[in-house]
């Protein structure tokens, strides 16, 4: 699925883009594809290659959770077929999708045909756009009419603008992540993953696969009532498919599915020449210098100013980003870096990782030392400073300045991964500078 392939012309390519099907409190867009490619399946449609899952803007006003789409290519003899495949999915995500929560609007898209390099190059910047900025559900129907895309909204179908970005989207790199499914009767239950499996594969595929662990604890389990058992990810397929085998549960796996995925690219970021260049709800890639001393506020938010010649930024690396915050303490004044991360409603720049670059001189004031060797102290406020050996005695209220070895070290830093977003690249697959 990473280019659009041509078939023969007695065969039709069939795209199907699904988003917006979850809510807050439980399904999963991702299982809904399963669910709906094991039917197909079943009913002897083929399908060509791995389904989709597509990451969308981590800042977008209207997601729901982790606000990925879904996408897959299916091969079809007749326009019959195409019929028959567009009712069995109408039908599978009214039943499915959470249509009762006010949040979760379905969108679906299908397109019949074969995807050339002019309908691609727009589907590919649309998607981009969808991914690093906000698109409007106006613009998004407006695309899809002049490239004669078929669209179906339930309630207000907000779901159409992810639908038609994860078929578009380019994966020149791409993770995989395999999904294991739990039977619905688990569904709020407790997960029964067994901690010391996870370890062990973690040992045997990493770096092949990553994020399995989060100082020693299970980071592929989620923390929601959803469907989702585990998802492990990996450069390959081949990888997840090892781990998976090594990975033990005490409860049964209803299904899996191994998805191609832009998660882990940076593909939201953005590079941003200056400070002033960028917008609320857009992620960045920006240089800047440590105006100020990190402060922690309420709730254990770690907060510093960044600043160039265009203006400033408040920077934070929030109470769940664990220790990351304690190399954000050691931060000073002139401190040069490049933050990676993204802008939230209150304009304050949300750190996924940051190279520090150059570390600033840092000094302290300490009291003089006196003739004998030994360091003075203070003789009170104003009146200078006594010997505590000799007795000696300075009037001048001066003391002196010594800098300050710094633990803190240039180089790259991240969040860890309970923390990082599904777009952020993990360092272990690389920077690119």
């Amino acid at each position: 699925m990473n280019n659009f392939e041509i078939n023969n012309s007695d065969l039709f390519n069939f795209y199907v883009g699904i988003d917006d099907t979850d809510s807050v409190s439980g399904m999963c867009t991702t299982y809904i594809c399963c669910v709906i490619l094991d039917r197909l399946k079943y009913c002897g449609f083929k399908v060509d290659g791995p389904p989709r899952l597509i990451r969308l803007n981590p800042f977008a006003p209207h997601k729901t959770r982790g606000n990925g789409a879904v996408s897959f290519k299916l091969v079809l003899k007749s326009k019959k077929e195409i019929e028959t495949v567009k009712k069995l999915i109408i039908e599978m995500v009214e039943e499915l999708a959470v249509m009762e929560d006010p949040k979760t609007n379905p969108g679906l898209v299908f397109y019949a045909g074969n995807i050339g390099d002019q309908l691609y190059s727009e589907l590919r910047n649309y998607a981009l756009q969808t991914i690093r900025t906000i698109i409007k559900l106006d613009e998004a129907e407006k695309l899809a009419k002049k490239l004669e895309f078929e669209v179906y909204k339930f309630k207000k179908g907000r779901g159409v603008i992810g639908a038609l970005a994860a078929i578009g989207c380019p994966l020149d790199d791409a993770t995989y992540e395999l999904m294991a499914y739990r039977e619905p009767a688990n569904y709020g239950k407790k997960r029964m993953v067994d901690a010391d499996s996870v370890r062990e594969m973690n040992k045997k595929t990493y770096p092949d696969t990553f994020d399995n662990l989060d100082d020693g604890y299970m980071a592929i389990t989620p923390h929601t009532p959803c469907p989702v058992l585990y998802g492990i990810r990996g450069e390959t397929p081949d990888a997840v498919f090892e781990a998976q085998r090594l990975v033990k549960v005490s409860e049964p796996i209803e299904s899996s599915m191994v998805f191609i995925t832009n998660q882990h690219t940076d593909l939201h970021l953005q590079i941003a020449n200056t400070i002033s260049q960028m917008n609320k709800f857009q992620c960045y890639i920006v240089k800047g210098t440590v105006k100020d001393f990190p402060v922690v506020i309420e709730g254990g938010h770690v907060i510093f100013t960044l600043n160039d010649e265009s203006g400033e930024v408040e920077c934070a690396a929030y109470e769940p980003t664990k220790h990351f915050r304690d190399v954000v303490r050691q931060l000073a004044p002139g401190d040069q870096l490049i933050v990676y991360g993204g802008i939230g409603k209150k304009g304050t720049l949300n750190i996924e990782k940051m190279e520090i670059t150059h570390l600033a001189p840092l000094y302290e004031q300490i009291n003089p030392l006196c003739e004998c060797g030994k360091r003075m102290k203070s003789a009170g406020t104003g009146k200078g400073y006594k010997c505590p050996r000799c007795g000696n005695k300075i009037r001048e209220d001066s003391k002196e300045e010594i800098e300050v070895r710094r633990k803190l070290k240039t180089g790259f830093y991240e969040v860890p991964p309970s923390a990082r977003r599904h777009l952020s690249k993990p360092l272990v697959r690389g920077i690119e500078q």
